[in-house]
């Protein structure tokens, strides 16, 4: 069989689908597996299995549908056994369904853009089934008669094998950064969305903690904007901004060799996870249940690598980008965080 896997973004979002993909993998069936993906988030698909046919389209670009027709056609002409919509919007179920079919996709009920729903086949979720991880082992179970709809497909956490993928780590990359292995903390202050963000007093307070005892704070971004906020925060709390904008092998380099990650629930945090490095994140408008990094068995629990501190407020989590009455960032105290980061 060949699949394609429809997924164009975000960086989050991709490493959440990694288990469905090593699903995919996995089945004796399957003989090939290519990935969709928006031209700018291919970086991300750096850190898939080499055996995984990458192509991509500018959907940003001067000219989308000029980009888009000639995608499809060439997926077309390869002829797919089924196609995987795994991003449930109507821009990625109509690609899908230019590309091949049966296109299987997300149950109804949880498509954002319900005219998608005319496109694909739905594949209903089981009621357990919570967090975005099992949704995708789901859709990609779609073609396929097992595992029994009536028993939830169980959370697996998103792993990346360097070694069979196409990042190359930079061994000089701490050298020229002046940073030891195991003595710098990634702070990642960006939050994606305004309302995923920690007011800069915390971060300064959780900066101080580290550098009283000898630990650098390093203040990651990955826009203008961030880099502005990442280098008034470097210079506020004698921490580190990273110099320059870092390709996918560096940044998983600079992951490895990390004591741990802080952030909000956005990409950076989910490739740290992936590579196996510990992560402590922050929940308000988004969910922890829904995407975070979990602890999948008990070997797990006894040896913790993801904290998740949760605002809880009376209105979330609400899921929006913006909010007129956004306070559920300000009930995160840095000493819940310092005191995790004390024990690493």
């Amino acid at each position: 069989m060949k699949i394609l896997i429809v997924r164009l973004s975000a960086f989050g979002d991709i490493i959440h689908c990694l288990p469905a993909l090593d699903d995919l993998l996995a089945r004796p069936e399957v003989d090939e597996v290519h990935w969709l993906v928006d031209e700018r988030y291919r970086f991300v698909t750096e850190v898939l299995p080499k055996q995984v046919q990458v192509h991509s389209v500018a959907l940003k670009g001067k000219q989308p549908l000029r980009s888009a027709w000639q995608v499809t056609r060439t997926l077309r002409h390869i002829g797919f056994d089924a196609v995987i919509d795994l991003q449930g919007l109507m821009k990625s179920a109509l690609l899908s369904r230019l590309c091949g079919t049966p296109v299987f996709g997300f149950d109804k009920k949880f498509l954002r853009e319900k005219p998608a729903s005319l496109l694909i086949s739905n594949v209903e979720f089981h009621p357990q089934e919570r967090h975005v991880v099992q949704y995708y082992r789901r859709i990609a179970a779609g073609p396929f008669s097992e595992p029994a709809r009536d028993k939830p497909i169980p959370y697996a956490a998103p792993t990346i094998d360097l070694d069979n993928s196409s990042i190359n780590e930079d061994e000089s990359l701490l050298a020229r950064f002046n940073l030891q292995q195991n003595g710098y903390v990634i702070l990642h202050s960006a939050g994606g969305w305004e309302t995923k963000q920690l007011p800069e007093t915390t971060w300064l307070a959780i900066a101080e903690s580290l550098t009283n005892r000898d630990i650098v704070p390093l203040f990651s971004w990955g826009n203008d904007q961030e880099r502005a906020q990442a280098e008034y925060l470097a210079g506020q709390s004698n921490g580190f901004a990273l110099p320059e904008r870092l390709n996918m092998s560096a940044l998983c380099t600079l992951i490895r060799q990390s004591r741990a990650a802080v952030g909000a629930d956005t990409g950076l945090l989910h490739l740290t996870a992936a590579l196996g490095r510990p992560t402590i994140t922050f929940w308000g408008p988004s969910a922890s249940w829904r995407s975070a990094p979990l602890e999948c068995s008990e070997h797990d629990q006894n040896h913790q690598l993801h904290w998740h501190i949760e605002s809880n407020p009376e209105c979330g989590p609400c899921f929006s980008r913006k909010c007129d009455n956004f306070v559920c960032m300000q009930t995160i105290q840095p000493e819940s965080i310092i005191r995790i980061l004390n024990d690493l």
